[in-house]
């Protein structure tokens, strides 16, 4: 059964399971090398021995027809995961000042990325709308998904969306393949998408050469709530843990009597989930309904724990919130819209890393690059202050080729 903490006892929370990371580069260190060092052939060993591959090639042509019933969820989900990666989409822009400086950006897709889409205990097309279509509205040219063991619907939504770059690999040899190239898969500039802790090891050991949005860990769902539906604050937190056995929900409360109905409320739902097999040993594990003394106090503890998805009940929080992945506001806002269909993206930073940022966007996949010109004018008031700070820091030339334009 779920554990109930009063905050003073909920310390240990803060503490995430370490991931196991150094492990884990041990063992994908010599594969990424090999894969580097061998392509297509290291490639197509991996595949086999890990994935039960038995192709000539990884790569494939998606065919595949969706079912009419799921075509219309797709055609819904991704047209609002489109908007909103339009909305999040830097734009170009300039500005001229006064003295004569016209600075400005401008905006450049990526030439190529590749979509990591997990397909393991449960095939996720969902994560292949949310990695694939925010490039797409960046204007990434190359689009490569790889997936070890694509679904019909994986491989139907891939023909819908055109992608023509469709590798059937997995784990630390499908990113080792995407981040140096072999004969087969082209080598991209940035690679995205959650996978296991392989996966995640490969990407932390590439990151150097090649991007990545972060280095996901499990699953985490922080809900606050000082009233509510017990049924509802308990079926979400068991969304969450029917992901892994290593996904975390908590929930934050004031209200005894509202813990301890959630508590209850838990294990009516789990009688019945067919997922309880996982989702069980999560909820027991790593599970908890923390009783705060005030809300601040809660929404203190939720900063310091810098959740992938923050459930707020009572809106008028946000303005204190300073860490999260992606925040689902009011009760009617359950944190599986945003999986599927609402329009932001559920590629999240997990682990605390929503610390250093947000959830993947149409930004990713562009470059802003700033842009300066400046008139005779703007340069001559411009230059005292130019030569000084470079004289100041050894650097003579520099000074020289702005004071030479004014002889």
């Amino acid at each position: 059964m779920i554990r109930i903490f009063e905050h003073k006892d909920a310390g240990t929370l803060l503490a995430r399971k370490a991931q196991r990371l150094g492990e884990a580069e041990k063992v994908v260190a010599p594969i990424l090398a090999d894969v580097r060092r061998r392509g297509d052939a290291a490639l197509l060993d991996y595949c086999r021995g890990f994935d039960g591959f038995d192709g000539p090639s990884v790569r494939i042509t998606p065919r595949a027809t969706l079912d009419p019933i799921f075509e219309r969820a797709v055609f819904t989900a991704a047209a609002n995961i489109r908007d909103y990666a339009r909305f999040q989409l830097p734009q170009e822009r300039f500005v001229d000042y006064p003295d004569g400086r016209r600075l400005g950006q401008i905006v450049r897709p990526l030439d190529s990325m590749g979509a990591y889409t997990p397909a393991g205990r449960y095939p996720l097309p969902s994560t292949l709308l949310m990695n694939v279509i925010p490039a797409q509205v960046a204007g990434v040219k190359t689009i490569c998904v790889a997936c070890p063991r694509p679904s019909a619907e994986i491989l139907g939504l891939a023909a819908w969306l055109g992608v023509t770059h469709f590798f059937q690999m997995g784990g630390s040899q499908a990113i080792a393949a995407m981040a140096y190239g072999t004969e087969t898969v082209p080598r991209v500039e940035r690679i995205v998408g959650p996978g296991n802790i392989y996966v995640a090891a490969a990407k932390k050991l590439i990151a150097g050469e090649t991007g990545i949005d972060f280095i996901a860990g499990p699953t985490e769902i922080l809900i606050i709530a000082a009233e509510g539906r017990a049924k509802w604050i308990a079926a979400d937190m068991l969304a969450q843990a029917e992901h892994d056995i290593d996904a975390s929900a908590i929930l934050l409360t004031t209200s005894r009597t509202l813990a301890e109905s959630v508590a209850s409320e838990i294990e009516r739902q789990l009688e019945t989930l067919s997922t309880a097999g996982v989702a069980r040993p999560s909820i027991d594990n790593n599970g908890a309904i923390v009783v705060t003394e005030s809300l601040d106090q809660a929404v203190e503890f939720s900063n310091a724990l810098a959740p992938e998805h923050l459930a707020l009940h009572d809106s008028s929080l946000l303005s204190s919130i300073q860490t999260a992945g992606s925040v689902f506001l009011g009760p009617s806002s359950p944190e599986a819209a945003g999986d599927y269909a609402s329009g932001p993206n559920h590629v999240l930073p997990t682990s605390g890393a929503a610390r250093q940022r947000g959830g993947l966007s149409s930004a990713d996949f562009v470059k802003v690059i700033s842009v300066q010109q400046l008139q005779p004018d703007a340069l001559a008031r411009l230059t005292p202050a130019i030569t000084t700070l470079a004289r100041a820091e050894g650097l003579e030339a520099h000074a020289r080729s702005v004071e030479c334009r004014h002889s």
